[in-house]
């Protein structure tokens, strides 16, 4: 709900970012520049989006987080190589003659204090392969390992460190 005047007055401007922001993705990704059927196509999409996040009041009025999505810039990298290091790993795993795979489900501590935290804590873990979130709750993620190498990666804490200081840094 809207409470205040200041809110209200802000959405146009939050709506006119959005629309900006999706219109510059696009073009981006697209390279369309001089097809108007596609360009149309894209003002179209653009504005259908923006026209559902206001009619969801997705846009209610919470702060961005612009500081969460910088320091995401310098995580990114970090998890990429700890994406490729575990597709090497499993690549390992499945070319050895003895297919030296030993699943578990283990348990490890989650230190983020926002759901945000957490769901991007869980999503590191899945996306880097040979292990799959469960679970996340009560300080806790439930991971099903393909390894045991992969079971110490969630055991150790190194990605919930680095997630729990993406998300705490202000």
């Amino acid at each position: 709900m809207k409470s205040c005047p200041e809110e209200i007055a802000l959405q146009p401007m939050r709506h006119l970012l959005l629309f900006v922001l999706l219109a510059a993705s696009w073009l981006l990704w697209s390279g369309y520049l001089d097809e108007p059927l596609l360009l149309g196509f894209g003002l179209m999409s653009c504005s259908l989006v923006v026209w559902l996040v206001h009619r969801m009041d997705v846009i209610d009025g919470s702060p961005t987080q612009w500081g969460l999505a910088l320091r995401a810039l310098a995580f990114l990298p970090w998890l990429f190589l700890e994406i490729v290091k575990s597709n090497l790993h499993v690549t390992r795993l499945i070319l050895s003659p003895d297919l030296p795979i030993r699943p578990q489900i283990v348990r490890g501590e989650s230190s983020q204090t926002s759901e945000l935290g957490q769901v991007i804590y869980a999503n590191s873990i899945t996306l880097t392969p040979g292990t799959i979130t469960l679970d996340i709750r009560g300080g806790a993620v439930l991971v099903h390992a393909i390894s045991d190498h992969t079971a110490s990666g969630v055991s150790d804490g190194v990605m919930n460190a680095k997630v729990a200081a993406l998300e705490r840094a202000r």
